[in-house]
């Protein structure tokens, strides 16, 4: 009984210690040795290493050029590329644009036009080229015997473009937007597998070559992915300048000349 009481006694006087002290304005306890605040709230932020209590550590955010490549590859036809397109959501242009613009014309088209993106009406129709470029275009390549309605592949077009969705204001494609969405525009043109590309405009031009500068690319002759490429001024640019229109035709006289050997 005398340890009990003992212990009570110490309790209770330690209690009135700890009132007094209360009573007093004591509001912390002094330690043995002193302590740096500064150190503890600097220690209080650093993050918590996952591996330190056994979590996993979150999620590396994914690579949606990787993404891209990986479901590309994937599609073994244009039916199976669309399809993997429209399942693409990487991409905030998709939010934005009505419709998803593929492709026009005969994937059995000797030549495939490459453009930039779609515009307005072409986000309306979800075709590509149907604008006023877009019969610009068609009465370009119908003057040397070629058309996006052409059953034989000698005379029919294929066209597409870099870019599926129409960015907002008709803006120019981001670098990061064209890096994400090459990948699906080398397996179309795998897939289609056409004899010439022509490349109309600066973004289906570094595209496939990593160059800018259609003015001074145009009418040259390039190769990528294992074909030859022409570069081209995009019809609105000769809407816009007509005077280009000269240039164009030498270019479109190149293209047939080559098809022609």
């Amino acid at each position: 009984m005398g340890i009990v009481a003992d212990i009570a006694e110490d309790w209770h006087a330690a209690l009135a210690a700890l009132s007094w002290q209360v009573e007093a304005g004591v509001d912390e306890v002094i330690l043995d040795a002193p302590v740096n605040r500064y150190a503890l709230a600097a220690e209080a932020s650093r993050p918590v290493k996952a591996q330190a209590v056994g979590v996993a550590p979150p999620p590396v955010a994914s690579d949606p050029v990787a993404i891209a490549r990986a479901m590309a590859a994937e599609a073994q036809s244009l039916a199976a590329l669309r399809a993997a397109l429209a399942a693409f959501d990487h991409c905030e242009l998709k939010k934005g644009a009505r419709n998803l613009v593929f492709a026009d014309g005969s994937p059995a088209a000797r030549v495939l036009v490459l453009g930039e993106a779609p515009g307005a009406e072409e986000d309306r129709e979800g075709r590509p080229f149907v604008g006023r470029a877009g019969q610009l275009l068609d009465r370009m390549f119908a003057a040397i015997g070629l058309s996006r309605t052409g059953e034989d592949p000698a005379t029919a077009l294929y066209i597409t473009n870099v870019l599926p969705w129409r960015p907002p204001g008709n803006r120019d494609p981001e670098p990061a937007e064209i890096a994400m969405l090459r990948p699906f525009v080398e397996r179309h043109i795998a897939l289609v597998d056409p004899a010439v590309i022509v490349v109309m405009g600066n973004t289906p031009l570094d595209a496939l070559t990593g160059q800018r500068g259609i003015l001074r690319a145009r009418g040259t002759w390039m190769q990528a992915l294992d074909r030859p490429v022409l570069p081209m001024t995009h019809p609105a640019y000769l809407l816009r300048n007509p005077a280009a229109k000269r240039e164009a035709w030498a270019d479109l006289l190149a293209l047939q000349a080559r098809l022609n050997r």
